[in-house]
């Protein structure tokens, strides 16, 4: 799996299969092998965060910059991991952990009122102004139970979240 010349065996897709919790199917994790190789320009078995920038999808993200500063590169199996929160048969709970790195910015494990505003100057743009982003902002903090000073963890995520029907998924073509 170190070098993308190689084809994956059968023991390497039950591992990653593994490493994934089963996000995705064997012939998944097949198909996606092939687009990590493509996209391993250098053929080194590693994938540099701005490389991601080169997928038109990814791209035109508008959360794509706090996604890479999540990221320092990839191998197979750190790909696989990051994709598999985008799987239909990743747990909610996996979702909401991804969720949560992203709006953790400055990667302390909490989330503060201006890791948030990042978050939402990204998703937002032009679009509001930073007036408006800061009263919406305090509006579903203060209807969760929260204030612009409270620092929320992981576990706050979870009792937000927890009962959504959270929709994150990504198909994944398998040839």
């Amino acid at each position: 799996m170190g070098n993308t010349s190689s084809m994956l065996t059968q023991y390497d897709i039950e591992e990653v299969q593994q490493h994934c919790k089963h996000a995705f199917t064997q012939q998944e994790i097949a198909s996606l092998y092939q687009r990590f190789c493509q996209l391993d320009r250098n053929n080194c078995g590693f994938i540099p965060s701005d490389e991601f920038l080169s997928i038109p999808e990814f791209a035109v993200n508008p959360l794509s910059q706090s996604l890479l500063r999540m990221l320092d590169g990839f191998n197979f199996k750190e790909f696989i991991a990051f994709l598999s929160a985008f799987s239909p048969r990743s747990t909610l709970q996996h979702k909401i952990e991804f969720i949560f790195k992203v709006y953790d910015t400055d990667c302390n494990g909490k989330v503060s009122f201006d890791d948030m505003l990042t978050v939402l100057r990204d998703l937002t743009g032009q679009y509001m102004s930073e007036h408006q982003r800061k009263e919406v902002l305090a509006q579903v903090l203060e209807e969760a139970g929260y204030t612009k000073d409270s620092f929320l963890v992981l576990s706050d995520f979870m009792k937000i979240l927890g009962n959504s029907d959270l929709k994150m998924e990504a198909e994944v073509p398998v040839d």
